[in-house]
């Protein structure tokens, strides 16, 4: 089998090989992303030999300098025109138990091709020779049939490497592959590796995002809580299995409903941080289950405690905080919305949950959307029939009222220049009165009204302050 060399960069990597009398392969991921028909911009050059060397005349024959160099590796990178290209010498490798980390030894192409985590991942091409592609391991084949597994002993393999289990499930989620037996097999065994400290928590918690960024996240999700990884990456997931729910709502525990609920907000948008407000909107549930007589299983406060959970699980998984009060946001209002479908819901209600969204009004309504996982025609269409009346009141309303990431258009400073006030409680006191007016339809959404209003009421409360 052949493929055909996308970029002209490529193409000049292969003409200075030849130059050099260099022995020189296009391997991994660039291979086999080719092959399924995929764009891909990371390119892997495996050199038999010096690889530092070759990719330093490569840089001087672009006119440019490496980005990086590795030599403890063997490898350099070179970032151009929108490619990220590394150079690697072909090698072999051993690990020491207590790290992940490989001692290295250069070598030939088959170690090189070997020492690889998959065998959709060991396919090479010469660049110098006959541009076949070389499969040693039979990758071409589980490309064709969809399947996972090592070129060697998948419990050596993982053993070796334990982020590697995480990166076979985040392959299968990507491509819709399943993984081989023995594979998963070696996985369920040599999950508490993770446990070992050897993989950092960085790089776990970035294999799971992109298990999370795949086109159907349930299959990789499945995959982690069956294989009994999802009970070390993120235990609070692994806890809503087995968790029941009332009939007239739902037809699956909490872990499946969920699972159904990722892959809904994953049809309509890419957005990584909706897609893990999703994955935690029940995180909670656990907590909070009660049973209640001629009711079923309730859950009472479970939007607020899972919100408050959120903090430590983005410290404890190292997720970048800058997105957690967004999550947090989500959780917490993601039931806000279904009551609102009632006929005599105010505007006043309306205001407050829009205010309160604000720019995550939308994402919200996604979210609410998707936790709609019941498989009973007439509810769906009644659910749906709901949700489109909610959103067309609140857009409505929002667009009336300007409540856009509302707050009092009479700010803080001015409050204080005008109550002689000093920086102090009475002063959230006066702008949170302003802005429930606004909220309750007293005043419109206006600085004028709302300055009025203030002189309105702010005696009353100065008094008030003073007893």
């Amino acid at each position: 089998m052949k493929i055909k060399i996308k970029y002209r960069e490529i193409k000049e990597i292969s003409w200075i090989a030849k130059k050099l009398n260099a022995e020189v392969y296009l391997v991994g991921g660039y291979v086999r992303d080719t092959i399924l028909g995929i764009d891909c911009t990371d390119i892997d050059i495996m050199v038999i030999g010096d690889a530092i060397d070759f990719a330093n005349k490569t840089a001087k024959h672009f006119n440019t300098e490496l980005s990086a160099i590795y030599k403890k590796f063997g490898t350099a990178l070179l970032n151009i025109n929108n490619l990220k290209i590394e150079f690697s010498s072909a090698r072999k490798e051993s690990y020491k138990r207590e790290s992940r980390k490989p001692e290295v030894l250069l070598s030939n192409l088959s170690d090189d091709l070997s020492r690889r985590d998959f065998t959709i991942n060991a396919l090479a091409v010469s660049l110098t020779d006959k541009d076949d592609v070389i499969d040693l391991f039979n990758g071409l084949n589980d490309l064709k049939v969809g399947i996972i597994k090592t070129p060697l002993d998948p419990e050596k393999t993982f053993d070796d490497d334990p982020l590697r289990m995480l990166r076979a499930i985040r392959f299968a989620s990507r491509f819709n592959f399943s993984i081989e037996e023995n594979t998963l097999s070696a996985i369920a065994k040599y999950r508490d590796r993770l446990k070992d400290n050897i993989v950092s928590q960085e790089r776990v918690t970035n294999e799971f995002l992109q298990i999370l960024e795949s086109g159907v996240p349930s299959i990789g999700l499945n995959l982690l809580y069956l294989s009994g990884l999802m009970d070390i990456v993120f235990p609070e997931v692994s806890n809503l299995a087995g968790v029941e729910q009332r009939k007239d709502y739902h037809h699956k525990d909490v872990f499946h409903h969920t699972l159904q609920v990722v892959d809904n907000t994953a049809v309509k948008t890419n957005n990584i941080w909706l897609r893990f407000a999703a994955l935690v909107h029940d995180i909670a549930k656990p907590k909070t289950k009660r049973f209640v007589e001629d009711i079923g299983w309730t859950f009472h406060g479970h939007e607020e405690a899972g919100a408050r959970m959120m903090k430590k699980i983005f410290e404890r998984m190292r997720l970048p905080m800058t997105h957690f009060e967004y999550v947090e946001k989500l959780i917490r209002l993601h039931l806000r919305p279904i009551p609102l479908a009632s006929d005599d819901v105010t505007d006043s209600a309306i205001r407050r949950l829009a205010a309160e969204a604000g720019e995550n009004l939308e994402d919200l309504l996604i979210l609410c959307r998707a936790d709609i996982t019941s498989k009973n025609p007439e509810k769906m269409k009644k659910f749906m029939n709901n949700y489109e009346k909610i959103e067309k009141r609140i857009v409505e309303v929002q667009d009336k009222d300007q409540l856009m990431n509302f707050q009092s258009p009479v700010r803080g400073e001015e409050i204080m220049e005008i109550c002689n006030l000093k920086p102090s409680r009475t002063v959230g006191i006066l702008k949170k009165a302003i802005e429930e007016a606004i909220l309750d339809g007293i005043i419109k959404n206006d600085y004028s009204e709302a300055k009025k209003y203030l002189y309105k009421i702010k005696d009353s409360i100065l008094n008030n302050a003073k007893d």
